[in-house]
């Protein structure tokens, strides 16, 4: 019997895909404006669906809640009975989420690093090309362009061909860094003053880049830290439940940390990023705090650009992304950056992803 195939009428089947999947993308931005709050988001989605009709007859709000339990990206909060907790698949889709709003859909790629203008015997093949030296090794040489000079020196006589080493061309390589950064988030007070809400951004963008960190930059590290009156480290995994508190702004605190953890990492490359909307106004002192909200207080300006000074000898740029425009906020950040010999942003929410993605990828060098 012959091998053939059998055909019939196509019968689509029943699908709730369509509706769970535009409600699932609205409830994933609703769960981080209310940092992993499950009730709260579902509320705002219920509100939504009755301005807006987002779901149907066939398809209604019990419906969608069930299939987030099915798949897997909630669970029932055994200590509250009908309340609702993110699991760990939702946390990680938040991140790619983020990634693909703030940096757009990245191509799949291998391991991948930071090149650097160094060149050599190094990770990753260039479009690059240049004459053998000794001690290049044989896979670097490329026989396609080595055979043509070959050819264009010493020309075809019948079955001989000669092949020098002067025709010998060897394809550049560039090495690839490894870097380790640390992000800052500020999440004093000021982060939800005035009507608009700016730890929600600041959240994404951290999210999206360790998301960008762990695809495409695998063996690069990426440490962050929150500071307000005081400073910690945090797990990428908690970044969906940030939230902002009543706090001053300790950047002296977020730095000092952000260097002791880069002190540790043992790559040639290190930097911080920091993200903030305010000026200094805390320091920690043996008495408790020493704080002052009015203007750019000498005592804990002076404390920060010290640290900036430190972090240029160790050659740990700091790059601030200001989500503030005031004029003596940028004096401020001006000076620091002077003195620590790093970069500023004076930045939107709306463009914060973008410029932080496209400096991260802008970091080149390798120390040797």
């Amino acid at each position: 019997m012959s091998a053939g195939f059998r055909f019939r009428d196509f019968v689509p089947e029943e699908s709730t895909e369509k509706g769970f999947d535009s409600l699932f993308k609205i409830f994933m931005q609703l769960v981080t404006i209310t940092s992993g709050d499950v009730g709260e988001a579902l509320s705002w989605l219920n509100e939504l669906d009755k301005q807006y009709g987002l779901t149907d007859d066939g398809y209604g709000m019990g419906d969608f809640i069930e299939d987030l339990k099915k798949k897997g990206y909630i669970d029932e909060n055994e200590q509250e009975p009908g309340s609702f907790n993110i699991t760990a698949k939702s946390e990680q889709t938040i991140r790619k989420s983020a990634l693909e709003e703030i940096f757009g859909k990245l191509k799949k790629s291998g391991q991948g690093n930071h090149r650097t203008p160094h060149t050599g015997q190094g990770d990753e093949q260039s479009t690059d090309m240049r004459e053998f030296r000794f001690g290049d090794s044989l896979d670097q040489i490329s026989m396609t362009e080595s055979i043509r000079n070959a050819q264009l020196n010493h020309g075809m006589d019948g079955d001989n061909f000669m092949l020098t080493e002067g025709d010998l061309e060897v394809r550049e390589n560039e090495h690839k860094s490894q870097t380790s950064t640390v992000l800052m988030i500020d999440i004093s007070h000021s982060m939800i003053l005035y009507g608009e809400d700016r730890i929600t951004p600041a959240k994404k963008v951290a999210m999206a880049l360790a998301e960008l960190v762990k695809q495409k930059y695998p063996k690069d590290f990426l440490d962050v830290i929150v500071f307000g009156n005081d400073a910690w480290q945090i797990e990428v995994k908690e970044l969906p439940y940030l939230q902002v508190g009543p706090y001053h702004t300790n950047t002296v605190a977020g730095l000092e940390l952000a260097l002791d953890l880069l002190r540790k990492r043992k790559t040639p490359n290190k930097q911080i990023f920091m993200i903030t909307d305010g000026k200094p106004t805390c320091l920690k002192e043996a008495g408790g705090y020493y704080k002052n909200s009015f203007g750019l207080d000498r005592k804990v300006v002076n404390k920060t650009l010290n640290l900036a000074a430190s972090a240029r000898r160790i050659k740990v740029p700091i790059t601030t992304f200001m989500i503030a425009d005031d004029p003596y906020l940028r004096r401020f950040v001006e000076e620091f950056t002077e003195v620590n010999q790093g970069k500023a942003y004076y930045s939107s929410l709306k463009g914060l992803g973008h410029m932080i993605f496209e400096d991260y990828k802008r970091n080149r060098r390798k120390n040797v």
